[in-house]
């Protein structure tokens, strides 16, 4: 492999890392009443991830356009400035202002990056973006958040890249500040890492009170406890072990959920389905999208690596999708 390459083992390996070392849950302060919870489960979802390495602007665009037409609940880009699954020096094109052109040319499909880096953007910032491409698009932006953990690329461009506990701490102060600013008139916070001052803002995102909030990140100390407090969704990520696995994860999380008052079933487990199941025939995939839904998962995000199988996604959408509409 060359140098400067990441494989999916070694991204995976990496969250570990950072949620070895993250700490802060303590931190969360527990609420005193609950909402009941409910019974029903809501409806499964599916979304594609498309990653905009090795590819063309046009590539992508066709791609989202026909997810938009095949019936996809969402479509995502990541956030990265380099190729983090094929060498570092090619063409890798930059996730918030691809998304702002995307967001442009769709009509249907909610539109996000999974996930924005927190390191790259102050949160102010990323804020005001968000709100724009939230108009742009006509309010189906998915505001995906994380802690950062790709330290090539913040050594190539001079970013800043943090201990892993920190980048987690900074990450919950950010999320913070974007609620804040997307709810009041003005904002005033004087955390460790981020200070704002009287800040005004406008305009709001069209939707209301925010749009969602997706988080993404394994950290039991952090991020898992961050996800339950503040996250519409929560995407994860299970190395090994299959639905039994990502039900036990499943249980610890909404148990976090009950703790800090909210209702698990408020909160969308987004789990990403990858080309060796993808690939085998639909009945086989129909069969895991069941077990993963059984285990809790209501948010199945395609991963699309390139070259873009098109063919793949369409069969995905004809096949397997229409078995779990109903549900």
């Amino acid at each position: 492999m060359a140098n400067g390459q990441i494989s999916r083992r070694g991204f995976l390996r990496n969250v570990g890392a950072f949620t070895a070392a993250a700490a802060l849950a303590g931190q969360l302060p527990r609420l005193t009443t609950a909402r009941a919870e409910s019974p029903a489960p809501r409806r499964l979802r599916f979304g594609v991830q498309t990653l905009p390495q090795e590819v063309s602007y046009q590539d992508i665009q066709r791609v989202w356009q026909e997810a938009d037409t095949l019936g996809f609940d969402s479509v995502f880009l990541y956030d990265h400035f380099l190729p983090i699954y094929t060498e570092p020096t090619g063409p890798c094109l930059e996730g918030w202002t691809l998304l702002s052109a995307l967001a442009a040319q769709t009509r249907n499909v909610r539109v996000g990056l999974l996930v924005t880096g927190n390191t790259y953007r102050n949160p102010a910032i990323l804020a005001k973006m968000a709100a724009t491409v939230d108009h742009i698009s006509g309010g189906r932006l998915i505001l995906g958040m994380g802690a950062g953990w790709f330290e090539r690329e913040h050594a190539a461009y001079g970013v800043p890249f943090y201990s892993p506990g920190e980048r987690a701490r900074r990450l919950v102060e950010a999320v913070e500040i974007v609620k804040m600013l997307f709810t009041q008139e003005k904002t005033t916070y004087n955390g460790k890492y981020y200070k704002l001052q009287d800040a005004p803002f406008a305009p709001k995102p069209l939707q209301k009170p925010h749009p969602p909030i997706l988080i993404g990140g394994m950290g039991p100390k952090v991020i898992q406890p961050l996800a339950a407090r503040h996250a519409d969704i929560w995407n994860f990520v299970v190395r090994e072990g299959g639905p039994e696995a990502v039900k036990q994860i499943g249980d610890k999380f909404d148990a976090l959920c009950r703790q800090v008052g909210r209702n698990p079933a408020e909160i969308e487990k987004s789990f990403t389905l990858r080309p060796p199941l993808l690939n085998q025939p639909s009945a086989e995939v129909r069969q895991q999208v069941q077990a993963y839904a059984d285990a809790g998962v209501r948010y199945f995000i395609v991963w699309l690596p390139p070259p873009y199988d098109r063919e793949m996604l369409r069969r995905f959408a004809k096949e397997v999708m229409p078995a779990f509409r109903e549900t």
